[in-house]
């Protein structure tokens, strides 16, 4: 039997929130700022996010576009400031300027997590060389997802590199999941499921009007429909 699939779904704040829920979805990535692809929200934000609804969330911890580390002691007090308002799963990823996982920048805000499970988002996707990353990144406390599309230009050119990994998972380096994001469509999911990838993530997918409309709950509810073979 196959296992139910995850769906994530990106939310700006509290009304794309309860129509992700409502849709189906089994998480949010909680982010501002979609022009720079994501950066933390304000503590405000989430916590309207929270109050609204009662599926997990994980929130971005992301100054600015690109994916150099920046000032590590913002994102560190801006972690602290969102465990404190009831955060407790997070997305991150830092690479440096040779396109090698950024180690010490990772290190410092994952110490401040405590623990917290959180997803290394796609960075991986623009690394100089992704099994080195996911090696390095190996044993990082609470890292248990990996947010991909299998190549820069999303999943279409990343298709063979999805499947491959999921072919590899139980290796070292390859115990976390795969959370398949970055131009993922419809027609995609049943060469991913097939290839046992069980975690789906979508952002504009969720809006039919683009990211100047909220989320769709009845797109949504669409996505769970495929994701669950109906």
């Amino acid at each position: 039997m196959i296992k139910r699939a995850v769906l994530e779904v990106i939310a700006l704040d509290a009304q794309d929130a309860v129509a992700a829920q409502a849709g189906g979805a089994d998480r949010l990535e909680v982010v501002t700022d979609i022009a720079a692809d994501g950066l933390t929200p304000p503590v405000p934000t989430f916590a309207a996010v929270r109050a609204a609804v009662d599926i997990d969330l994980r929130v971005m911890l992301r100054l600015s576009d690109g994916f150099a580390a920046g000032d590590a002691g913002r994102l560190v007090r801006a972690a602290g400031e969102l465990r404190a308002a009831g955060a407790d799963q997070f997305v991150l990823g830092f690479l440096d300027a040779e396109g090698g996982v950024d180690l010490a920048a990772v290190e410092r805000v994952v110490a401040e997590l405590d623990g917290c499970p959180w997803t290394f988002h796609r960075a991986i996707d623009h690394t100089a060389d992704r099994d080195a990353l996911r090696k390095q990144c190996e044993g990082l406390p609470g890292l248990d997802t990996y947010l991909t599309a299998g190549s820069a230009a999303g999943v279409d050119e990343g298709l063979a590199v999805l499947v491959a990994e999921a072919g590899r998972r139980g290796e070292q380096g390859y115990e976390q999941q795969l959370l398949v994001g970055g131009g993922l469509r419809l027609d995609h999911v049943p060469v991913l499921r097939a290839a046992g990838l069980d975690a789906f993530h979508i952002g504009g997918a969720a809006r039919p009007g683009g990211w100047v409309e909220p989320v769709s709950a009845e797109v949504v509810g669409e996505w769970r429909r495929v994701l669950d073979g109906e």
